[in-house]
C-alpha cells in the first residue's frame, strides 16, 4: 500500500469506529449518555409500587380538609334542591363585558362543546358519533331559557343527573364567564 492509499483508510477508519461506537447494541440500551440522571428520573413514578408506603402504592392523597389554592369549597351537592337555592343565592359576580364573554366561548369551547354542541342543542361530537349514548341537555330548552346564569354555574360545578362535575377542573371565574356566554350568546340567538 501507498502512503496516499493509507492517508484515506485512515479517515474512513476513524468514521467507521466512530459510527459504530454510537450505534445502540438494542432498543432499549442507548449506548453512552452523558448525564444519566437527567434521562432518567431518580423520582417514584406516579403508579409505581412503592415499598415506602404501607398500601404500597406511591400516588398519595392529599391531606384530609385540605384545599387548594384559589379554590373555595363549594357548599351544594348536585341534588335538584340545592340547584334551586344556588340558583336563587347566588349572582354572577363578573361584569357582562365582551372581553368576558369571549372568554366565556373560549372556556365553552374546551369543556362543553363536545357535548352540548357548538349552538348548545346537545347534538355534540360525543353525542353524533355515538361514542355517548344519551343525548346531552339542550341549553336552549324553555327550562334552561329560564333558568338564571347562577343555575348554569352550580350544575357546571356540582353536576346534575349524568352530567358529571367539573368545578375542580373549571376556575369559579371561567364557570361563570361560561354562563354568560350561554345566556348572551347561545340563547340570545335562539331568542332572535
Amino acid at each position: 500500500m501507498t502512503q496516499k492509499q493509507i492517508n484515506r483508510l485512515i479517515p474512513a477508519a476513524l468514521c467507521l469506529l466512530l459510527i459504530g461506537s454510537s450505534c445502540d447494541r438494542s432498543r432499549n440500551d442507548k449506548g453512552y449518555e452523558y448525564f444519566p440522571d437527567m434521562a432518567h428520573s431518580l423520582a417514584a413514578e406516579t403508579y409505581a409500587p412503592n415499598s415506602n408506603f404501607e398500601d404500597g402504592s406511591t400516588m398519595r392523597l392529599p391531606a384530609e380538609n385540605t384545599i387548594p389554592r384559589e379554590i373555595i369549597p363549594y357548599p351544594y351537592d348536585n341534588s335538584l334542591e340545592s340547584r334551586a337555592l344556588a340558583a336563587a343565592i347566588f349572582s354572577n359576580p363578573l361584569e357582562k363585558t365582551a372581553e368576558n364573554i369571549i372568554a366565556g366561548k373560549e372556556k365553552y369551547n374546551i369543556f362543553c362543546k363536545n357535548c352540548h354542541g357548538e349552538t348548545g342543542d346537545g347534538n355534540g361530537h360525543l353525542f353524533t358519533s355515538k361514542r355517548y349514548a344519551i343525548k346531552p341537555a339542550s341549553l336552549l330548552s324553555e327550562k334552561m331559557l329560564s333558568a338564571p346564569e347562577a343555575d348554569i354555574f352550580h350544575v357546571i360545578t356540582a353536576g346534575y343527573q349524568v352530567m358529571g362535575a367539573h368545578g375542580q377542573m373549571i376556575r369559579p371565574d371561567d364557570r361563570w364567564r361560561i354562563a354568560m356566554f350561554v345566556k348572551q350568546e347561545l340563547q340570545a340567538n335562539t331568542l332572535k
